[in-house]
């Protein structure tokens, strides 16, 4: 019987251990924290082994297979010498995937890949699709893989599961831009990061599909300098393409397999540029999944968008609250503040990842009227932008941020919670951070 040690008790963990034990594996999950109580009953329920608060070295490193959570990087003096002993080390999506015979969507990206996921989702499960919702979102693919399995996966991907992947390939990879993020993980070297997120595309044939953004530098410089066999799907907002998805004034055209799409983009629910292409990008893979056009535009039209991602909290005095946690990189944020229409006051920070913020500087003199800065080291955004605007406020906790900027904020303005950083020095996590933003504002 072949040994699965599971580094990491979370979704991902339980989800690769419940799968694993079917498949007929010994499984032991190991996690250097605390198992939640839940996760703990589940492993229980299947007779799984497992330790918290500790790594027992000689019950991982007789393993056959270790599965990684994504969280845990590649330079852990653990995972360091589970490599040097040959043991292979994959993620939960490469341990899944041949274990069903779904079709998988791959969404990976800097920014918007939430939001497309969950778009398309929207989409393919309104045109009476088996589909399921996995990787960084819901409950995790191997789990329903193991428990409840459907025909296909949109499948959401950090670079963190990409790096796991050996024979894993999506039919559609989605990429939707890359922007520099998690250098902390990829030696400081965006090149890394870059190359991180095309594994995507890296076991893909002629019959399977990538799905890119024409706008994006890092992406069009990859493909011109290296290949893929996935036949190339491009979309942009500011040229005219002759397949793929493009902006025609007011108008989201699309042309793939010579089937063309239109629909006016007044009647996309979400709203901003960035949205537009997140888009396409779905509209994209519904058209090559041969959906009907009437199913994707209705699909477009009544799709609610995705908490802590530009989400309107309340009015009130005039003044407008955004809760845009989900920002925890410059180029999020950089979409942030180019889709708000008014004085703004801004809170921002957090752990910053190696973070450059003078592609902001253009939008915050434009826009930017205070900033309140949300972090435990606020040096490098005080240093970006003392200068530019009138005020910069520093604050340690939620409920100081939200006072302060409906204090500095006038009739007309917007509070924009878009912090550009990890939330992980006062917050447990993006979520965390955005509840408590939307919890203090009701209370004001």
């Amino acid at each position: 019987m072949k040994r699965l040690v599971i580094l990491g008790g979370g979704e991902s963990g339980v989800g690769t251990a419940i799968l694993g034990k079917k498949q007929g594996f010994e499984v032991f999950v190991s996690d250097k924290g605390p198992i939640l109580p839940v996760y703990q009953e589940v492993l229980n329920k299947y007779g799984i082994v497992w330790e918290e608060l500790q790594h027992t070295e000689d019950k991982i490193l007789n393993a056959d297979l270790v599965m990684k959570s994504p969280g845990i990087p590649d330079n852990v003096q653990l995972v360091k010498t589970i490599h040097a002993l040959g043991i292979p080390v994959i993620s939960e999506i490469e341990f899944a995937a041949p274990y069903t015979q779904a079709v998988t969507i791959g969404i990976t990206g800097s920014n918007g890949k939430t939001t497309t996921t969950m778009l398309t989702y929207h989409v393919l499960k309104n045109a009476g699709l088996d589909v399921g919702l996995a990787g960084n979102i819901g409950k995790s693919f191997a789990w329903q893989v193991a428990e409840s399995d459907h025909e296909y996966y949109v499948l959401e991907l950090s670079s963190f599961q990409l790096d796991g992947i050996v024979e894993y390939k999506p039919h559609i990879a989605v990429l939707t831009n890359i922007s520099p993020d998690h250098l902390d993980r990829y030696e400081y070297k965006y090149q890394n990061y870059i190359n991180s997120k095309f594994r995507i595309t890296k076991n893909q044939t002629k019959q399977d599909f990538l799905i890119y953004d024409a706008d994006d530098e890092a992406s069009v410089a990859w493909l011109a300098n290296h290949t893929t066999n996935a036949q190339l799907i491009p979309f942009s907002i500011s040229k005219t393409l002759q397949s793929g998805a493009y902006l025609n004034k007011k108008t989201m055209e699309v042309h793939i397999n010579d089937e063309e799409f239109i629909m006016e983009t007044e009647y996309i629910a979400l709203e901003g540029k960035h949205n537009l292409k997140n888009a396409m990008a779905a509209t994209s893979v519904a058209k090559l999944m041969q959906i009907r056009s009437a199913t994707i535009r209705e699909s477009l039209s009544n799709f609610q968008g995705v908490e802590h991602r530009l989400e309107k909290v309340l009015k009130i005095q005039n003044v407008q609250y955004i809760n845009d946690s989900k920002a925890t990189n410059v180029n999020a944020t950089f979409f942030a503040l180019d889709s708000v229409n008014a004085p703004t006051v801004w809170i921002v920070g957090g752990v910053d990842k190696g973070n450059d913020y003078s592609e902001l500087m253009p939008l915050v003199r434009e826009k930017v009227k205070s900033i309140v800065c949300l972090g435990v080291d606020n040096t490098k955004i005080i240093e970006a932008f003392g200068n530019v605007v009138d005020m910069v406020i520093e604050v340690d906790n939620m409920h100081d941020a939200v006072n302060m900027s409906a204090h500095l904020a006038e009739k007309g303005d917007i509070v924009l919670l878009s912090p550009a950083c990890a939330s992980f020095d006062l917050f447990e996590n993006y979520e965390d951070r955005g509840n408590q933003f939307k919890r203090e504002v009701k209370n004001l």
